[in-house]
């Protein structure tokens, strides 16, 4: 079943970056913020991942922790990682639990030919494991401080 606005998210557990196994009743306390993206090392989602480790501090003030989603190899996302000095993990979601679970994969083109891929979204959970904001179809310019301007507010509630 897919997530909903202002309903719990399911528990899950999956592997990241750093050999950590991440599950959200861990997180309980925490705000998350999930972003899910294509591939790792593509323009767009390198410049993503650039504008959540620009603003890491600024999160972290906030009571949020950032997790960047693929369905890339967890050797992929170290070296992504390592090369742009990402300070959160990257979850790999090679079997589409997550995907799955948040409804991103969508029916997308290229150069005229049809094929199932991630739809770039992200969501913000409460410290309590409820869905509170989500952006689907995102566009990475300003998207970043967007979701921090909702993570800073969700946080002074």
């Amino acid at each position: 079943m897919a997530v909903e606005l202002d309903k719990p998210v399911a528990d899950f557990q999956v592997q990241a970056t750093s050999e950590q196994a991440v599950s959200l009743c861990a997180l309980k306390g925490q705000q998350v913020v999930i972003y899910f993206y294509p591939k790792d090392s593509t323009p767009g989602c390198t410049t993503q991942g650039q504008g959540f480790r620009d603003h890491h501090d600024d999160f972290k003030a906030s009571n949020t922790v950032v997790f960047g989603v693929s369905r890339d190899s967890l050797k992929s996302h170290e070296n992504f990682k390592a090369k742009q000095a990402f300070p959160f993990e990257l979850i790999s979601d090679k079997d589409e639990s997550l995907c799955q679970l948040f409804d991103v994969i969508k029916l997308k083109k290229l150069y005229g030919k049809e094929y199932l891929g991630v739809d770039r979204s992200t969501f913000l959970i409460d410290k309590n494991g409820v869905l509170r904001k989500e952006w689907r179809g995102v566009k990475v310019p300003g998207h970043v401080v967007a979701v921090l301007e909702a993570a800073q507010a969700l946080n002074k509630a």
